[in-house]
């Protein structure tokens, strides 16, 4: 018999039209279903053809015999295609979702089957669940503005620059290794072809200079451009009324915070997102654990590393930084109660626990305005 929460369910999704999309490059593929039970009708459309799109929601609608005007909601992965879409379906007034991929159930078995028909049925029959109030079938995505979005590109970019640069310079010492020139200095400082020589006092082959030479004239342009963000970021950050550039400002009076920490946590995290508790911060973090039990067998698997890769590796960083200038703060102590007396192992897993619990005392102390324990503040 047909349980009283289950037929609550239904009638709360009666008269919905439920649209999932696969999305390729090339094609996009739309599932329609009214219900649990119901067979999906499935189109397959040019990527990014939304007059087509428009035209397959009007004839889903009178394949179902649904009025023109009834509610449609819509869901497809956070992928390469981004949060355009999502976008362009809200302002028809299709209640979109954006939904995390790692969070989508899937078949445990060794081998399972996967098709592009299979998938958009899969997240069909996830969204009339989700719905239908099974909220935890899967993680939804908070999608940014347009304006909280442009404003990450900065800092992602710059770490990119100084990764291209990192890679360039250690490409130009790895040529001089294989001609037995070693360079002990730091950055690019020794690297000038014209005054390297050989093994045997002679100067470095003609190809070799080229090679080594245009690998710093590409060094000098990144640095250019690293330069040229760094500047503008600062300018911003110390200048501008805007609430984010103060939550980073605010940031910045603790020892051991510098303007890459503060305006990365605040622009990925603290500035657009409403966090309710602590457990939220460390989920989106990807520094929880990930317990495995069965029976008797339980053993730990690590953090989850499912969050935001850019606000965990700057906590990660920042947490070491936060032993060497905050050596009398309740977190500093807390560490080295436990972890310091360990080998590297231990002290890099105890590392990872400060990074949780420091953003947990960052993210109090921009809502309360109170220090952490212990916590002092630059001059």
């Amino acid at each position: 018999m047909e349980t009283e929460t289950a037929r609550r369910e239904q009638d709360s999704t009666r008269g919905t039209l439920f649209l999932a999309f696969e999305l390729s490059n090339k094609t996009w593929r739309l599932g329609f279903s009214t219900g649990l039970g119901q067979k999906a009708r499935e189109k397959s459309i040019p990527a990014r053809d939304l007059m087509r799109l428009g035209r397959e929601i009007e004839g889903a609608k009178e394949r179902f015999r649904l009025p023109a005007a009834c509610r449609v909601v819509s869901c497809y992965e956070a992928g390469r295609d981004g949060f355009w879409l999502h976008r362009y379906l809200t302002s028809l007034g299709v209640g979109n979702r954006v939904v995390d991929s790692s969070s989508i159930e899937v078949n445990r078995r060794a081998k399972r089957a996967k098709t592009d028909s299979l998938d958009v049925g899969k997240l069909l029959t996830m969204l009339i669940r989700y719905e239908g109030g099974e909220k935890k079938v899967w993680s939804v995505v908070r999608v940014p503005t347009v304006r909280e979005e442009d404003e990450r590109q900065g800092h992602r970019e710059l770490t990119k620059l100084k990764a291209d640069r990192a890679k360039e310079i250690n490409r130009i010492k790895g040529l001089l290794a294989n001609q037995g020139i070693l360079v002990e200095k730091r950055g690019k400082a020794g690297l000038n072809p014209d005054k390297l020589t050989m093994w045997d006092g002679t100067r470095l082959p003609e190809g070799l200079r080229d090679r080594i030479r245009r690998g710093m004239e590409r060094i000098v342009h990144l640095e250019g451009q690293i330069a040229e963000i760094e500047g503008k970021r600062l300018d911003e950050l110390m200048t501008s009324p805007h609430p984010d550039a103060a939550k980073a400002r605010t940031l910045m009076n603790l020892k051991g915070i510098g303007p890459q920490t503060a305006w990365v946590c605040v622009k990925e995290f603290f500035g657009w997102r409403d966090f309710k508790n602590r457990r939220q911060i460390g989920s989106l973090a990807g520094l929880t654990p990930t317990p495995y039990q069965s029976g008797a067998m339980a053993r730990e698997q690590g953090i989850s590393k499912a969050g935001n890769r850019h606000v965990r590796a700057r906590a990660i960083e920042t947490a070491w930084f936060w032993l060497r200038y905050q050596p009398q703060s309740g977190l500093s102590r807390w560490y080295l109660e436990r972890f310091a007396d360990g080998g590297s192992r231990r002290r890099r897993i105890g590392i990872v626990a400060l990074a949780r619990k420091l953003l947990i005392a960052l993210w109090r102390y921009l809502e309360t305005g109170k220090l952490p324990e212990g916590a002092a503040t630059k001059a």
